[in-house]
């Protein structure tokens, strides 16, 4: 979502996608009243009609028995309902250790033509750890990007994170790989290793000539995503991965969903809720993308520019306040002059030919996103300024030599520009593009240019473009449950007070004085016990919620 999935991969860091990078272009990448429980299992519930196809007929209204889509997707549920899943080891090189199993679960190319075209998507499960008694079904997950691969998900069972030990209890945990991710028909839009290859342009233009030089690599890129993946881009929507996501809920054999979404995850989350209200149980969203259809996806983007300076300051004056460990400087000025001195340098020449201010940028600007790296970035920076620049630079520098990761970073940001670019019209005008961002930049410097070259491609984007789903509470639409970092960088506080608005029963518990992306696997009770009592009980609060913060991270 704004910004870029990000799978930036470096020697030193792996991140997960989520949504945005400050590089270059191919940088890379609560409701009122306590609810009582609902029914133990999520596949028969009171007064509901038995089978998971059941649920794939509800939403197919009168208004909707003209909607080709509609209609294709309720026959792709049937069908996948009855094919169900066969599950199997997953492949070795996936990553994933017994006993998690993979599968395959087939959906149209076009919802419109649900008899044409098919694509496979990869899935994942682990079983519920209780009895059978205690099994209320499957909790299906995606951590955002667009991009990124939710196959992990399982893995929290196998690390056993004390985080999720009471809702494994309760839930097969599944994970999955959008359309477009991975191993689900994959796209891509550039050779991998020339995706990843450093150093890149300074994403802050010096001249006219820069932005000249950086507007036809935009277009270069979207020129690529066509070339190389052109027929599937018109399918690249998130209504079309919501579509997904309730074929993938059939197969599984589940009546009705239960999903996790982080980040982007939250607006696949909010589109499947406004599509299929009737066939939701329990939803949580995690990092809450705006969901405003003026907002998606250009303005999400300017919004992140200027919450990422924020949480970037918010970094910085902890290094300062921790300088007896660091010697970066013990204001945030003498900090924030360490940067501009560090950048400079890389500019004037790349630290070991390799790292650039674009790569610095990529890799800085995990700080912002999570305070779990602010410890490391942080040290390996104070070790560079002592003499030792070593750790800053692999860290700092893709490996080339790591094909398969670079191949998966360069997928994650060709699914990401994709599903952005394919989801809603964007400006045409260079124009607008330059004032808007030369503005921003003003106040905002460390993250708006680089994310503007990263979104530019969507401005020369051949392919349709589709118009927002006005995401709405729809009748049959269960409670929901919201969480969300009040500093939050990435998907800035404002997008979750939206989604809340146009939610109704949904419950909003806020991280106050904290910034961190994705806090339902961060310790904090007051947020973790929330989300365990709505997964397991479906209670909520009688009102919104504010929790302290999740422990500052100490050098």
């Amino acid at each position: 979502m704004c910004g870029r999935p990000h799978l930036r991969r470096t020697r030193g860091t792996r991140r997960t996608a989520v949504l945005g990078s400050a590089g270059t272009l191919v940088a890379a990448t609560l409701i009122a009243g306590a609810m009582a429980a609902p029914t133990a299992s999520a596949g028969t519930e009171a007064g509901g009609k038995a089978g998971p196809e059941a649920g794939a007929k509800a939403d197919v209204s009168a208004r909707s028995g003209k909607d080709r889509e509609a209609r294709g997707v309720a026959l792709a549920a049937r069908r996948a309902a009855k094919a169900g899943i066969e599950w199997k080891d997953c492949p070795a090189d996936w990553g994933l250790e017994k006993p998690i199993q993979c599968g395959w679960v087939t959906v149209p190319l076009d919802y419109a033509r649900p008899d044409g075209k098919q694509i496979k998507l990869a899935v994942d499960r682990i079983g519920n750890t209780g009895t059978k008694d205690e099994r209320q079904g499957a909790l299906v997950y995606n951590p955002g990007g667009p991009g990124a691969s939710g196959l992990r998900f399982p893995r929290r069972v196998v690390t056993k994170n004390k985080l999720w030990e009471k809702t494994a209890k309760a839930y097969d945990f599944v994970g999955f790989e959008p359309r477009g991710v991975g191993h689900s028909a994959p796209v891509s839009c550039v050779d991998p290793q020339e995706f990843v290859k450093a150093p890149k342009l300074d994403p802050i233009p010096d001249s006219e000539a820069d932005k000249r030089v950086q507007r036809k690599l935009a277009a270069e890129y979207a020129d690529g995503c066509q070339e190389r993946s052109g027929a599937l881009l018109p399918h690249m929507t998130t209504p079309n991965t919501a579509r997904d996501l309730d074929v993938i809920r059939a197969a599984l054999g589940e009546k009705k969903l239960n999903f996790l979404g982080v980040s982007y995850g939250t607006y696949l989350g909010a589109v499947y809720s406004t599509l299929f209200p009737t066939h939701v149980r329990r939803m949580v969203f995690d990092s809450v993308v705006n969901p405003r259809t003026d907002k998606i996806w250009y303005e999400v983007n300017l919004d992140q520019d200027v919450a990422f300076e924020k949480r970037l300051i918010d970094w910085m004056t902890w290094v300062a306040k921790n300088d007896a460990a660091f010697h970066l400087g013990d204001t945030y000025a003498e900090v924030r002059a360490q940067w501009d001195k560090l950048r400079a340098t890389a500019k004037k020449q790349p630290l070991d030919g390799v790292v650039g201010p674009a790569e610095l940028h990529s890799y800085f600007q995990n700080a912002p996103y999570y305070d779990s790296y602010w410890v490391q970035i942080a040290t390996n920076w104070s070790k560079y300024v002592a003499g030792d620049p070593k750790p800053l630079i692999e860290a700092a520098s893709p490996d080339m030599d790591d094909k398969a990761g670079n191949a998966a970073q360069e997928n994650g940001n060709a699914v990401y520009t994709a599903v952005e670019c394919a989801d809603a019209k964007w400006p045409r005008s260079w124009k607008k593009w330059d004032r808007d961002n030369t503005r921003i930049h003003r106040t905002s410097p460390f993250f708006t240019w680089g994310n503007a070259w990263m979104n530019l491609p969507c401005a020369t984007w051949s392919s349709k473009q589709q118009r927002p789903l006005e995401i709405e509470s729809r009748k049959g639409l269960p409670p929901t449950l919201l969480v969300q970092s009040a500093r939050d960088a990435a998907t800035p506080y404002p997008g979750a007070v939206e989604l809340h608005k146009r939610l109704k029963g949904s419950r909003l518990v806020t991280e106050a004085d904290a910034g961190s992306h994705g806090i339902t696997n961060i310790p904090n009770p007051c947020l973790n016990d929330r989300v365990d009592a709505y997964l397991l009980t479906g209670k909520l609060d009688a009102s919104d919620v504010t929790c302290a913060p999740h422990a500052t991270p100490k050098p």
